[in-house]
């Protein structure tokens, strides 16, 4: 199949881009000397995933427990939660999952740990888990070493846990100078150590530096090695996907109306919306629920109804999660459909 014969609007891959970004990844991690563990909330396609391990990550990472629970009936086998995992059903669910893989969840609270031990020990099984620090982020985590240190020791001693070690987002410059004292601390009571997991994309480096075992890098795969911002950064070149719409309506010579609206690309983040590949002087300078509203006044170009548009969604992640499918293709010719299986999996 040709992609002028797909449907619209629908959300394609570039396998060009996407598998340069995936080496280039696993490139940089093996050049750093730390181990690469991807993370899938961005793609939430196994299919993708399995290229990654394929490329040299160590397993996956992901955000919810029902992206880990499609990943493991995919046949994925390793899998980190950085989350804390809280309530009887979704408890139920993580040492159901231990069954079948290896799962390790990261908590931050004595009142997370003993829920999670109270059901391990109704279900006969153990869970690895590691503390999540807040090293300078401001996000969840424990905001000191000796607190960490104390958490660890209470995890310690609860049935059905098996604290593995460490977990942060690599945030400030004294992130390692936190990581170290709290090792320093586990170690005088032999608490293991035998994970620090640190992560995001462009800050593969700094969790090196600061003493991490892995990295948790996700956002690369679709938007490069750099952080999302603008769309100065939107290129070709780097962004692994794209939205084709069609122009429904050419209301005015300044501005027409495309079948992709909120609903497709999503109403975060605002205009410009995305990169328009065919007419890089055309903005996407407003969206309704079902419709992109386009300003076309700098382009020479008539447009027509009828006409397909291939558009570099902004946010790429937060665009996949509204699709179904994810066509992969080379050129012009489909290569492959992908189910988007993590989407929606917020729970």
């Amino acid at each position: 199949m040709n992609i002028n014969d797909l449907d619209t609007p629908t959300l394609i891959a570039d396998l060009d881009v996407l598998e340069h970004n995936i080496n280039g990844m696993a490139s940089l991690c093996r050049n750093l000397d730390i181990p690469l563990r991807v993370h899938t909330k961005t793609h939430k396609v196994a299919e993708i995933a399995k290229l990654q391990l394929n490329a040299g990550s160590q397993g996956i990472t992901c955000q919810k427990l029902g992206e880990a629970e499609v990943m493991v009936d995919a046949g994925i086998d390793d899998i980190l939660i950085p989350y804390n995992i809280v309530g009887k059903p979704k408890l139920k669910r993580l040492t159901s999952l231990l069954k079948h893989a290896k799962i390790t969840v990261a908590l931050d609270s004595e009142d997370t740990a003993i829920g999670i031990s109270q059901q391990a020990i109704s279900d006969g099984c153990i869970v690895p888990v590691i503390v999540e620090m807040d090293t300078g982020g401001g996000r969840c985590g424990v905001d000191s070493p000796k607190k960490t240190h104390l958490l660890a020791q209470k995890i310690t001693k609860m049935d059905g846990l098996d604290c593995q070690g460490l977990m942060t987002y690599p945030s400030n410059v004294n992130a390692k100078q936190f990581i170290t004292e709290t090792i320093d601390l586990l170690k005088i009571d032999g608490i293991p150590v035998n994970i620090v997991s640190g992560g995001g994309t462009g800050a593969e480096a700094a969790s090196k530096e600061i003493r991490c075992t892995e990295t948790r890098s996700g956002s690369y795969l679709y938007e490069g090695m750099t952080r999302i911002g603008n769309s100065e950064m939107l290129s070709p070149d780097r962004c692994v996907l794209r939205v084709i719409v069609t122009v429904v309506s050419t209301p005015t010579t300044d501005r027409i109306i495309v079948d992709g609206g909120q609903k497709t690309f999503t109403s975060y983040p605002p205009s410009p919306y995305g990169h328009i590949m065919e007419h890089p002087d055309a903005k996407i300078y407003g969206m309704s629920v079902e419709h992109g509203h386009i300003d076309v006044s700098a382009c020479p170009h008539k447009f027509r109804v009828g006409d397909k548009l291939s558009v570099i969604p902004l946010h790429q992640g937060m665009t996949s999660n509204l699709h179904d499918e994810l066509i992969a293709v080379r050129g012009e010719t489909v290569e492959a459909i992908w189910k988007i299986i993590g989407r929606g999996k917020v729970k």
